[in-house]
């Protein structure tokens, strides 16, 4: 790969998505705070939402846990605290393929039922189309990387030489794009989809998942009710009772009247 190559891929890349990632954040809250959320579709269907939705969510942020202390957290570090290469190597591997399997399984499931629920289906957008098509990418890939490199060698790569150093270089803003020449393709493949991931984040349903649902254990729940039944509440709190009169003429068989002990 050429220097301007390397440069485009290790360097331009990297600062476009930032970017575009923090700017359209503001952007999008200053602009359609009422659409800030994950749409929420459990009134079409909440079955099969009810098992994939906690398995995605619980592999999704497990995986990013996983990434933060892969990436951001120096080995100088890990290893002052007592952490050996080979005791990490072991935990980001079988931990990491844990959390992997977590959430393809949810995944699966929430595009199984997006498929399969005609009402679900109905309700999903091209916007939500291009979010799980950017979300499946850099699962895959990464779950490839592992299984390619982590899981068939003892040792496995070490990505924090070469990948969590240039990552780091990039966030303090003095990018060293010649750490990722020999990185192992798979592992290359994955970070180019996790970085144009995040390029789109703010523009799709995935924008809710920057917000800390603090008052969501405690929060009520929503209560939905038929309209008809909605309707016959009010009027009996009002003292309206229902009486079937035989009238003819504009009165109708079921109108109604107020009670009389209302």
């Amino acid at each position: 790969m050429s220097p301007i190559q390397q440069n485009l891929m290790w360097v331009a890349l990297p600062y476009a998505s930032l970017v575009l990632l923090v700017a359209g954040m503001i952007w999008r809250w200053r602009t359609d705070q009422f659409g800030w959320t994950s749409r929420s579709s459990q009134w079409n269907e909440s079955r099969i939402l009810r098992l994939a939705s906690p398995l995605f969510h619980l592999g999704f942020l497990m995986v990013m846990a996983g990434h933060v202390v892969g990436l951001l957290v120096p080995k100088d570090v890990t290893e002052m605290l007592g952490v050996s290469e080979h005791m990490y190597h072991l935990g980001a591997t079988y931990l990491g393929s844990f959390a992997a399997i977590l959430t393809i399984v949810g995944l699966v499931g929430l595009i199984y039922r997006r498929i399969v629920v005609k009402s679900v289906r109905l309700a999903t957008t091209r916007n939500d189309l291009v979010a799980y098509c950017f979300l499946i990418v850099p699962i895959l890939l990464g779950s490839a990387a592992t299984v390619l490199n982590q899981l068939a060698d003892a040792h496995g790569y070490d990505y924090r030489e070469t990948i969590s150093p240039w990552l780091r270089s990039v966030l303090v803003l003095q990018p060293r794009p010649e750490l990722m020449a020999d990185v192992p393709v798979s592992f290359k493949l994955h970070v180019i989809a996790g970085f144009l991931l995040l390029a789109i984040w703010p523009f799709t349903r995935l924008v809710h998942a920057v917000s800390a649902p603090v008052g969501y254990v405690t929060r009520p729940y929503v209560v939905y009710r038929s309209r008809e039944g909605a309707t016959s509440t009010a009027r009996a709190s009002r003292g309206w009772t229902p009486v079937r009169t035989q009238g003819t003429g504009n009165q109708g068989a079921n109108d109604v009247t107020p009670s009389q002990g209302a």
